[in-house]
């Protein structure tokens, strides 16, 4: 029986920690939770600290590191096959999980990623700041990777276990995604997209990704098109 292991870096998101929390437990598969306070300071780690829970590991940062270094923090403390990244807040539900791990199971794939954008219909409006960087940053993949993806930002990147421990991430901040995209397609493993639900939430709501982030994760697709 094959175990998923679910990375949930969290920084002051006291107002969606325990939703989701108890949306992915409800998922009924053999599953390991790995929470990583990333230096929180609305009473999110004091929350996490009195969790007692045998499918729950919690680590903390002693300040806020990144959300990729929480995720880094996280793949050392992963015993499951496969492993999935899960936002603290309420935008991707998990109720995905089965059939965004079904390709890997079967043997089909090692990595699939979670398309908020599959199809024409679900995608917002060109004006939309987050979908104009969205769009950018797959291009750019595409082009400098030979991939075929909709939606390289996306949250819900799920792998066989083995190969997410074999790519040397060194990313700190939000370059988690541009990374691991350009890793694991220059490491030729095929990259299968599935739709998702999403739903998404505004800077007011408690969003953290700002401009700076988008050119940090164009300069990452770029750099690691040339160095290892």
């Amino acid at each position: 029986m094959n175990k998923l292991s679910i990375i949930i870096p969290a920084f002051n998101e006291i107002r969606s920690i325990s939703q989701i929390i108890k949306k992915v437990k409800a998922v009924k598969i053999p599953k390991e939770i790995i929470i990583i306070d990333d230096g929180s300071t609305d009473g999110t780690r004091e929350f996490l600290e009195k969790i007692n829970d045998t499918e729950i590991k919690v680590f903390f940062h002693d300040k806020n590191r990144g959300k990729s270094s929480a995720i880094r923090t996280g793949i050392k403390h992963v015993t499951g096959d496969i492993t999935i990244i899960q936002d603290a807040d309420l935008e991707y539900d998990p109720a995905d999980y089965k059939r965004l791990i079904k390709p890997i199971i079967d043997g089909r794939v090692k990595v699939v990623y979670g398309s908020r954008f599959s199809t024409p219909d679900k995608r917002p409006g060109i004006l939309n700041p987050y979908f104009a960087a969205n769009r950018v940053l797959t291009h750019m993949a595409n082009i400098l990777y030979s991939s075929k993806i909709t939606d390289e930002p996306t949250c819900y990147k799920v792998f066989d276990t083995s190969v997410l421990k074999s790519l040397h991430l060194k990313s700190k901040r939000f370059e988690f995604c541009p990374e691991v995209t350009a890793k694991v397609s220059k490491a030729g493993w095929k990259i299968l997209e599935l739709p998702i639900s999403y739903y998404p939430r505004t800077l007011k709501e408690g969003k953290k990704i700002k401009f700076r982030d988008g050119i940090e994760a164009i300069w990452t697709l770029i750099k690691y098109r040339f160095v290892d």
